[in-house]
């Protein structure tokens, strides 16, 4: 990837104050929960700049960035996964991947989205319309990707996100994302949680009192009542990207928000915004083409031949002598 450059030395500077981008993986109630909180400040920022979007597109983008940085902790062992949205509306969607190794990139599928008056809110559904969401997975020595796909119900890429996991894989998952923007439209905090209940991983009583003698029904009404209770927690989150840019702590949350259920930070690492790209492997894509097609590449196009990036709009010229 050719790294973009952020220049604005007023928001270089107070980046330099806020907490650096990190992920922190939790667990809580006894294991009956799993979670991540993650300050994506700078990731959304290197992806804005990156891709030169404005406003709105940084909003739709950053916030698909974010959930996919938040996919990340759902991996086992070496995965890769595309999470992609495709709606009428005229956002049209996006394509986001995320990687084990700790990196997401994409793109949208609207470079520039079409708008008839300025935004009156930060509400994304009147941009996105019906359609449908698509997670693709594929783990180090599969063959094809396993592809999961339902319907788009709330036009809120967080909510049909959670909407997602609770049809497709029968688990219940939230996830909250967040970006705040200064008066000059720049984005000074970013970030998201994700919180996923594990069912049978939790201990004899969590929450609710629970004896040795208790029935099956028992069991079932006291875990209902410790996922209501972690997710009206996880409804009074306060605006997670005005958290991260005020210079919020992680850990302040997650031990703040949850405390009844004495979460456990187990893991913190970086996610960043890049992509694998290069001169060369663009150059090895063309070399594969039918040999035609090829030739009258060599022979017709000019020379270098300029190529861009859709999943982080970097830009090479692949001269042609690469190409023999």
């Amino acid at each position: 990837m050719i790294t973009q450059e952020l220049t604005d030395t007023e928001l270089l500077a107070h980046l330099g104050k806020i907490h650096k981008d990190e992920m922190t993986m939790f667990v809580m109630a006894e294991g009956s929960f799993r979670g991540a909180f993650f300050n994506g400040t700078r990731l959304v920022n290197q992806m804005r700049a990156q891709h030169n979007l404005g406003i709105l597109e940084t909003l739709v983008l950053g916030q698909a960035m974010l959930c996919a940085a938040l996919l990340i902790p759902t991996m086992k062992g070496r995965e890769h996964l595309t999470f992609r949205y495709d709606t009428n509306g005229p956002a049209a969607g996006f394509s986001v991947e995320a990687d084990s190794t700790g990196y997401v990139r994409g793109f949208l599928l609207q470079d520039k989205i079409p708008i008839e008056k300025p935004l009156e809110s930060w509400d994304l559904s009147p941009f996105l319309g019906d359609g449908t969401l698509t997670i693709s997975r594929i783990g180090e020595g599969m063959k094809a990707p396993q592809v999961g796909t339902v319907e788009i119900m709330y036009k809120n890429i967080a909510k049909d996100l959670a909407w997602y996991f609770a049809q497709s894989e029968q688990v219940h998952t939230a996830f909250n994302t967040s970006i705040q923007f200064d008066e000059k439209g720049r984005v000074i905090g970013a970030g998201g949680m994700f919180l996923q209940h594990v069912p049978g991983a939790g201990g004899k009583s969590s929450i609710s009192a629970q004896t040795e003698n208790s029935g099956a029904e028992d069991k079932k009404e006291t875990e209902e009542d410790l996922i209501r209770r972690a997710e009206n927690a996880f409804r009074a989150m306060p605006s997670i990207g005005k958290w991260f840019a005020d210079g919020g702590d992680m850990e302040d949350v997650i031990y703040g928000l949850f405390r009844e259920f004495k979460p456990t930070a187990v893991l913190s690492r970086d996610v960043i915004f890049d992509c694998p790209c290069s001169a060369q492997s663009f150059a090895e894509h063309i070399k594969h083409l039918p040999k035609a097609e090829l030739a009258d590449i060599i022979a017709n196009d000019p020379d270098p031949i300029e190529v861009v990036c859709h999943c982080c709009g970097s830009k090479y010229k692949i001269k042609k002598e690469m190409l023999k």
